[in-house]
């Protein structure tokens, strides 16, 4: 493909991710006032972001099977046009069931993005830029992260939270035509070597998948738990009002997830031409330098806002760094045939066993610190201090997750060279068949 439409490709690609995570994660900076107006306890508001990635986990079965046998620029065009139109619709709700309905419809139009988009991506681009081109596609999640905080939390400060939600959804109805311009690459078509083909079960067969489907656990464990919750977290116990909060998370989202991802892509691509493990092992440490930086943002007294920001933000970064170099090791494992079913499986473990359990087990979490708080105060009534104290002591789950994901992630830098290997092997086998 021509560099021109080749970078065309993925700048369209890296805005609907955008797009996608600013849907995803501005209920994050609208909670404290749907909270208040629905009457709901933190268990309910991370409900509100566990039952859809439960559904999100098993539709995205059968849709990555469709990206890898249908047609993916159709199968992603049908999926943006779902998740914007339900995003808009929960500004029109009535109860918190009728929103849950709505966030449900959400996950399902969202739950195509990721396997179309990193299946198209893998055949644009050869195993040594891979790294850096998935990198700057998943500078969405960062990105996204902040439009949906920088503009929800204002908006919802001036005007109501359902606004937000409606101007959440209009961008990505506009980037629809732009990507039905775009020509989908064929499958393979940036591999120098033809490759054997594989059943989906032989997925199963690689070990360092199975090490890197549990780090993808304990990454959007923290991090589903940080988009739900941090602003609310500065909320209550910086006493930051909604708008600031919103703003300030949004600010922290994008600068430091944009260099921590960027700085992931440019490392992923060089340190893979010199040792096979190299991108996991970056991983692994950016993710263990995130573990006492996010505890020290999380012990900060209450009121120091800024300095609480700036240390829970920049391990949030290196937590971004995770991205770029492990799904570009999971591209370099698995044949063109299998990738949009391998980001299926892995997505399905991933977020029933992490990102799912982030929200909920931090909110019930939340809820039980600050009962116990106020129990201890000897306060029938958990008031909004309570709730303050039970959420800031819920939060140090993160940086016990952070450390377990670098244990992962190193385990998984120790079966990789064989997996590759194996993989080589593979390919010669299939070229000695074709001859």
């Amino acid at each position: 493909m021509h560099s021109k439409n080749l970078q065309r490709s993925l700048a369209v690609l890296f805005a609907i991710n955008i797009l996608n995570f600013y849907d995803r994660q501005v209920l994050g900076a609208l909670l404290e006032p749907i909270r208040k107006e629905f009457h709901l306890s933190d268990t309910q508001l991370g409900a509100l972001g566990t039952l859809p990635i439960v559904l999100y986990a098993l539709v995205g079965l059968p849709l990555g099977r469709l990206a890898d046998s249908g047609n993916r620029k159709r199968l992603l065009a049908v999926g943006v046009a779902v998740w914007a139109s339900l995003t808009g619709a929960g500004g029109l709700v009535k109860a918190y069931w009728m929103l849950m309905v709505s966030r449900l419809g959400v996950y399902v139009g969202e739950a195509a993005c990721a396997p179309t988009a990193t299946s198209w991506i893998g055949d644009l681009f050869p195993a040594e830029r891979r790294s850096w081109a998935l990198a700057v596609f998943m500078l969405g999640v960062p990105l996204g992260a902040a439009l949906s905080h920088i503009i929800g939390g204002p908006s919802a400060q001036a005007w109501g939270w359902r606004t937000a939600l409606v101007t959440a959804a209009l961008p990505a109805l506009l980037l629809i035509p732009a990507l039905l311009s775009l020509s989908e690459p064929a499958r393979g078509a940036s591999e120098a070597r033809r490759q054997a083909d594989a059943s989906p079960w032989s997925i199963l067969r690689i070990p360092t998948m199975w090490w890197i489907i549990a780090s993808g656990a304990l990454v959007n464990f923290n991090l589903y738990a940080l988009a739900t919750f941090f602003p609310a977290f500065l909320v209550r116990y910086h006493r930051l009002s909604v708008g600031a909060a919103g703003f300030w998370a949004g600010v922290g989202y994008g600068v430091a997830g944009v260099l921590g991802g960027v700085a992931a892509g440019a490392l992923g691509d060089r340190v893979i031409r010199k040792r096979q493990d190299g991108r996991m092992l970056s991983a692994a440490f950016a993710a263990l330098l995130a573990a006492p930086v996010v505890l020290a943002g999380i012990r900060q007294q209450a009121g120091a806002a800024a300095a609480s920001i700036i240390l829970i933000m920049t391990a949030y970064g290196l937590l971004n760094m995770y991205y770029g170099p492990v799904y570009a090791a999971i591209q370099d494992l698995v044949p063109p045939a299998l990738r949009g079913t391998t980001m299926s499986v892995y997505f399905l473990a991933m977020y029933l066993c992490g990102a799912s359990f982030g929200p909920l087990i931090t909110g019930r979490l939340s809820d039980y610190l600050a009962h116990r708080a106020a129990e201890a105060a000897g306060s029938a009534a958990v008031g909004e201090a309570y709730r303050a104290i039970g959420l800031h002591q819920a939060m140090y789950v993160i940086p016990l997750f952070s450390a377990g994901l670098a244990l992962v992630l190193y385990a998984g830098s120790r079966t990789i060279a064989a997996d590759m290997a194996r993989r080589d092997e593979s390919r010669r086998a299939a070229m000695e068949a074709s001859l």
